[in-house]
């Protein structure tokens, strides 16, 4: 008995190391700087800065769920991001219509993009990275090479501005994203077709799951996700900009990368993804308060992302063998006494 508690206890913190490692963060930054880190400012700073990161981790995870990869969400960042600011600015339409349009054009590229993957074959990894690319030129062309700059209005900017209880609101946004996505994930068939595309597509097909069907819809829910994401950083920065968004697509790769060693290890899982989110927050933040360069960032981002490849890999490695062991059948007591 105690043997087994032991191992439920050393299974705990297995599962649970990035929630464990990010109060072990905290703690010690908080330590270390007692009168800087440990403050609201530096927590709304943490929830403002990486909400639109955690967003664009969400999406990822919903299109690595089946097995897929989406490199156009930071292209989709800079073409939307400017789109917006620039129907503002310089057509002067309302504000919810033009999120309403954004939204549409984000559910429209993800629909190409599941489109190319699944009907005309191509890999995701180019099909999404081709896509993100004409996105990318498209925003250059939009945009001349120059800054869009004008008047926003203040409903827009509330968006990413509002404070609830000292909390930002994209921080509550993503909170309740994350809900919603755990409740589809975890107690809906449509979450789990796509985790058993993601294990085995052939398998999938066999037993009747729409692979097709359910990859586009992924597909669509990443472009939707990132959309709206685009529209926090045009409330945010309030200046369209081509080149803004590619800063965001490795930061979404190691959050749902990470992610996926946490919580339920060995898949991609919506609260594994907003603890790494939160945990490359807390470590970039206090790195930077440390008085860590303007590269740390990338580097730390870039490093993270090594380590949860290789860390997803083993975790999924554990999983299998696990199942497997459970599903191996016992020897009968017939067959037992044979080999005596």
């Amino acid at each position: 008995m105690a043997e087994n508690s032991g191992f439920s206890l050393v299974r705990l913190v297995a599962n649970q190391a990035l929630i464990l490692l990010t109060i072990a963060l905290i703690g010690v930054f908080s330590f270390m700087m007692p009168n800087t880190f440990p403050t609201m400012l530096t927590m709304q700073s943490i929830l403002s800065d990486k909400s639109i990161v955690a967003f664009l981790a969400l999406a990822e995870m919903t299109v690595i769920a089946a097995n897929q990869f989406d490199l156009s969400v930071g292209f989709m960042v800079s073409l939307l991001h400017c789109l917006a600011i620039g129907l503002m600015v310089n057509l002067h339409l309302p504000w919810p219509l033009v999120i309403a349009i954004v939204l549409a054009i984000g559910l429209a590229i993800g629909f190409l993009n599941g489109v190319l993957v699944r009907y005309a074959k191509i890999d995701s990894f180019i099909a999404t990275l081709g896509v993100g690319t004409i996105a990318y030129g498209i925003s250059g062309w939009y945009t001349g090479g120059e800054q869009i700059i004008g008047d926003v209005p203040h409903g827009f900017v509330l968006l990413d501005h509002t404070r609830i209880l000292g909390v930002p609101l994209p921080a509550l946004l993503v909170i309740a994203l994350a809900f919603i996505m755990w409740i589809i994930f975890e107690f809906l068939p449509a979450g789990r077709f796509l985790y058993v595309i993601g294990a085995n597509e052939r398998t999938a097909e066999l037993t009747g799951i729409r692979v097709n069907r359910y990859v586009i819809a992924a597909f669509m829910a990443s472009g939707l996700i990132t959309a709206f994401a685009a529209l926090l950083v045009a409330a945010r920065i309030q200046v369209g900009q081509s080149g803004v968004g590619q800063e965001y697509m490795l930061p979404a790769f190691v959050g749902a990368l990470l992610g996926s060693t946490t919580v339920k290890p060995g898949r991609v899982n919506v609260w594994g993804t907003v603890v790494a989110v939160l945990i490359l927050a807390v470590g970039i933040s206090g790195i930077e308060q440390l008085g860590g360069a303007f590269y740390v960032e990338p580097l730390f981002n870039g490093v993270t992302l090594v380590i949860a490849v290789g860390m997803a890999g083993y975790a999924a490695r554990r999983r299998l063998r696990a199942s497997r062991v459970l599903r191996k059948p016992e020897p009968t007591t017939e067959a037992t006494s044979k080999v005596a």
